[in-house]
């Protein structure tokens, strides 16, 4: 019922947050008259920070259209070489000839994008720093409201069978790069497939940033998972899709419950950078009113996950803790990380990561015994946050090259 009501909510609101966003442009166009009146300025700021606190915000576009190699401009073009019901793999091509192509030796890299609310272009800026010098595939994962009920269920189990067989597709000279979430799945699709001898296992593993054993330093995000029984998020946060959408009766975790979560960790952060558009905009400060558009528009952006694989998520990964633990068992066949014996392991942390805690991520070490010390690498960014090792200038200057030096040693 609480879905149907925010549906209802978002109705009689949208033609009033259309009039607010006519009202701003109103009050601040040069060629209105309005414009030219005392307070405009504050008028107009006032009407668009309304429109955007009340906006329905669409899944945003990559919008990479070009990268630069050896300082010369190459045009980008994105389109999808696999499509799955709940996920596409994208690949970002460079608009070349395949003979300039194959004599760049670029390697190909799978960067698997997290499935925990916010739209694959949250990694936009991890993309946009990767093509210069890789060729680059992401998983963009489908709003599960867009699903129809005739896919079928799809759970945790299902997201590590999409990873193997994406794998399985770019072969065998791939490299992997998981980032949050992700790297649970893409741990297991990998071991499973050393415990199998796959021909096709990917050269490296890059894991940034995810709850590989979240009871090493838990964060408020690792506590909410445990304090509550399971059946609490059974209850709780479970609903069916409206009507009004493809996936009419599938049962999600709706985005806009989730976005309540992101606001809730930092309430006094959110409601300072919304006091700060404000004043960006009665001061004409364009450039760091823009900069905020940019960052909500991607940061409200967010989509429903599908109920079984974000309940088996909170099971396997956070309560039970079954990988770290090795009884998570995939389709019948146990998770053996120990099996994994070719694959380079690089695992990347930021110190000041609050959602992933120290150590998270890095204990993916102790579990792939079977990789030689040379194969293995961590990295903490000093002063990153858990967004900094991905995205901004932390990710482009200190983890991206790192990135990029790991996957060369280990062609």
């Amino acid at each position: 019922m609480l879905y149907q009501l925010h549906e209802m909510q978002r109705t009689i609101l949208n033609p009033l947050m259309q009039w607010a966003d006519a009202s701003a442009k109103l009050f601040s166009n040069p060629v209105s008259p309005f414009a030219h009146t005392p307070f405009a300025q504050r008028i107009a700021a006032g009407y668009e920070l309304m429109y955007r606190l009340g906006k329905d915000y669409e899944k945003p576009a990559f919008g990479i259209n070009a990268t630069e190699i050896a300082g010369e401009p190459v045009g980008i073009l994105e389109h999808a070489v696999a499509v799955k019901p709940f996920c596409k793999l994208l690949h970002f091509k460079k608009d070349i000839s395949d003979k300039r192509m194959a004599a760049l030796r670029q390697p190909k890299v799978l960067l698997v994008a997290p499935l925990s609310g916010h739209h694959s272009t949250l990694l936009r800026d991890t993309v946009r720093g990767l093509l210069p010098k890789h060729d680059v595939y992401i998983t963009d994962w489908t709003d599960a409201r867009m699903v129809p009920m005739s896919a079928g269920p799809f759970h945790l189990d299902d997201y590590v069978f999409y990873v193997q067989d994406f794998i399985r597709q770019l072969g065998p000279d791939l490299h992997v790069i998981s980032v949050c979430q992700p790297t649970v799945p893409v741990l297991a699709a990998i071991s499973l497939m050393a415990s199998d001898n796959d021909p096709l296992l990917p050269k490296t593993m890059t894991m940034m940033g995810g709850p590989i054993d979240p009871r090493r330093s838990p964060t408020q995000v690792n506590t909410l998972a445990t304090e509550k029984p399971f059946s609490w998020f059974e209850n709780t946060v479970i609903y069916s899709v409206p009507a009004n959408y493809p996936g009419f009766g599938r049962k999600v975790y709706p985005g806009f419950l989730q976005h309540a979560g992101f606001i809730a960790m930092n309430p006094g952060r959110h409601a300072q950078s919304h006091r700060e558009f404000y004043n960006h905009l009665v001061r004409g400060d364009d450039d760091s009113a823009e900069s905020h558009r940019q960052f909500y528009d991607e940061y409200n952006a967010v989509l429903d996950m599908p109920a079984e694989y974000y309940l088996d998520t909170i099971k396997t990964v956070f309560q039970e803790h079954l990988l770290p633990r090795g009884e998570w068992y995939v389709g019948g066949k146990q998770v053996r990380p120990q099996d994994i014996k070719t694959v380079a392991l690089f695992t990347v942390e930021g110190e000041l990561d609050d959602i992933s805690g120290a150590g998270q991520t890095q204990a993916a070490h102790d579990l792939c015994s079977g990789i030689p010390a040379d194969m293995q690498q961590d990295f903490v960014a000093p002063g990153a946050g858990h967004y900094g090792i991905f995205s901004g200038r932390k990710w482009r200057e200190m983890v991206c090259p790192k990135i990029t030096d790991f996957i060369q040693k280990h062609r």
